[in-house]
């Protein structure tokens, strides 16, 4: 696994390999290149793996395990134990090449370069089902089928993205992501390792890992540019150009797409980055990918199958949530197409659908229509998705269209919200999107809950999670290292925040006249040498000090 910033990326990658070594459902197997037959097998159990004494960190990062913890999921469970290796050894030994496998799904994916009789695979004792996941000879129809339209406009606002959710206040208020790992899954990332609105990105070494599980290799830079859109949206800064819903949060950068062709193998390689990103320890999973029709259309899914449990990927994206992990998926481009409707994994009851609207709010002609063929709202909320601002050359800003936009939209501002209030579970998530939003009074087919308004979220969460406390404002941890969160009985409409030294020199201000939330975080101190400063509240209602000793390690 690659990680960009060797410095700060050393302990990622030492999780990475670790994890690798020791779970035995190992990615580094061949690449693609001449294997055009490929085959997922089922297994009817775990073999001899489930005798042997795993502890949690054997399987998982001490960050998932915490996450985990979090929302009392049990560490571990029966689906994150590994595949067998004798298992996979055995189908091996047959002649077949293991591409993946998913231990969620007790599945392996194998390949071939030439035609073979399943019988031999469904004759072995251990195997339940094989299913025959892509196939040469068809002409695809999908080709650059992540392409997208990049147009020059300067309407809607630049930052209409953020600001029509009321994102802004969040961001002013210190909450932009920090300390939330993202994993962007998606079907290349060309130039996201040059271009200008990443630079603070690659700067900050937020880049944490990338992995291709379509070559099973760790560039991810070439193939589509439709990922480096998708992350410039998120993490993207420019001055009146480009502006990101989580700039401070970290990535991983996995391909998981084939953008050459369309089989339901794909939807194993979404399942493998997946469980890669819950082993690491990903809060999020932002997916602007899905699946319904395929180049053998013998493959393809019905209608009917949207119903949450029918698609491998949708199956795979339940999973992924039960783990704690938010999974944020587009909800599709389909309304003036044929399908019409929703794309798996987005009919997953525990996956959060993310529809189109323009910049006045109103629903794209494009954005794919619910419900679930079981009838729960989809999508389940809306964001901006049409002229949103993208990077994809290494200077210039277009806009594109599209759920993949809305998708990263909302996952970088659940980001936020997930920053701001650190014990709300990816469930709290979902639930305070859902009654925040302009349409949660009147779900429907087409806007679901409707586009989120982040303070209304964010008050919800705080009303859970965060204390009142007794007077007026609080500030800790005291003495510090750096980070201090100060947390007010009441919300200010009106905040001035300055930092003072003992000197009495003022180090730091700033003015928020759109506070969101009782809680405000100031990592301004992480730079001071240590000593005592002083934090000056200025609020309509008054102005509050409290004075700060920071240590230094």
């Amino acid at each position: 696994m690659k990680d960009l910033n060797q410095k700060t990326g050393n302990e990622f990658l030492s999780i990475a390999i670790t994890l690798l070594l020791l779970s035995s459902s190992g990615w580094l197997y061949g690449q693609t290149g001449d294997y055009t037959y490929f085959y997922r097998i089922y297994f009817i159990d775990k073999g001899d793996n489930v005798v042997f004494n795993y502890t949690p960190k054997d399987l998982l990062s001490t960050k998932a395990i915490l996450r985990r913890e979090k929302a009392g999921i049990p560490v571990p469970d029966m689906r994150d134990i590994p595949v067998s290796a004798y298992y996979l050894d055995q189908i091996a030994d047959l002649g077949f090449t293991l591409h993946c496998t998913s231990k969620w799904m007790n599945t392996a994916l194998f390949k071939t370069k030439s035609p073979t009789d399943i019988g031999t695979l469904l004759e072995m004792p251990f195997v339940s089902r094989v299913e025959i996941v892509k196939t040469p000879g068809i002409k695809s129809s999908f080709k650059n089928k992540l392409d997208f339209e990049l147009v020059k406009a300067d309407i809607p606002a630049f930052d209409r993205p953020v600001s029509m959710v009321n994102g802004y206040a969040l961001h002013n208020s210190g909450f932009d992501g920090k300390n939330i790992l993202i994993a962007v899954l998606d079907g290349g990332f060309t130039n996201a390792d040059q271009i200008s609105s990443l630079n603070s990105l690659r700067n900050r070494s937020g880049i944490k890992l990338t992995y291709d599980f379509v070559n099973n290799e760790e560039f991810v830079y070439s193939y589509s540019t439709h990922g480096t859109a998708v992350l410039s949206v998120l993490s993207g800064f420019i001055p009146e150009m480009i502006q990101g819903t989580a700039p401070g949060a970290e990535y991983l950068l996995f391909r998981t797409e084939d953008v050459g062709s369309e089989f339901p193998c794909e939807e194993d390689y979404w399942a493998a980055g997946a469980e890669y990103a819950d082993s690491i320890g990903a809060d999020i999973i932002s997916s602007s990918l899905g699946y319904t029709v395929f180049d053998d259309p013998s493959l393809n899914y019905k209608i009917s199958d949207l119903d949450g449990n029918t698609s491998f990927v949708t199956r795979a994206a339940d999973i992924a949530a039960s783990k704690g992990i938010l999974v944020v998926n587009s909800a599709g481009n389909e309304r003036n197409k044929a399908w019409k409707s929703i794309i798996c994994p987005a009919d997953g009851d525990s996956v959060l659908a993310v529809g189109a609207v323009d910049g006045d709010n109103k629903i794209s002609i494009f954005s794919s229509a619910g419900p679930s063929a079981d009838g729960r709202i989809k999508p389940d909320n809306t964001t901006m998705g049409v002229s949103v601002p993208v990077q994809v050359s290494t200077y210039s800003v277009d806009r594109s269209s599209g759920t993949s936009f809305s998708c990263p939209i909302l996952s970088g501002m659940a980001a936020s919200l997930m920053n701001a209030v650190p014990k709300a579970t990816s469930a709290d998530i979902i639930e305070a999107l859902h009654s925040s939003a302009d349409h949660h009074n009147y779900p429907d087919s087409l806007y679901g809950y409707g586009t989120p308004d982040m303070t209304i979220a964010l008050s919800t969460l705080q009303d859970r999670y965060t204390p009142h406390p007794e007077e007026e404002t609080i500030a800790g941890p005291n003495p510090t290292t750096g980070n201090i969160e100060i947390i007010f009985r009441q919300q200010p409409e009106f905040l001035i925040v300055e930092i003072i030294s003992m000197s009495g020199n003022i180090i730091f201000r700033k003015d928020i006249p759109d506070f969101a939330g009782r809680s405000l975080l100031l990592t301004e101190l992480q730079n001071r040498e240590q000593g005592i400063y002083f934090i000056r509240l200025i609020k309509r209602d008054g102005v509050s000090v409290h004075k700060i000793i920071l240590l230094k390690n």
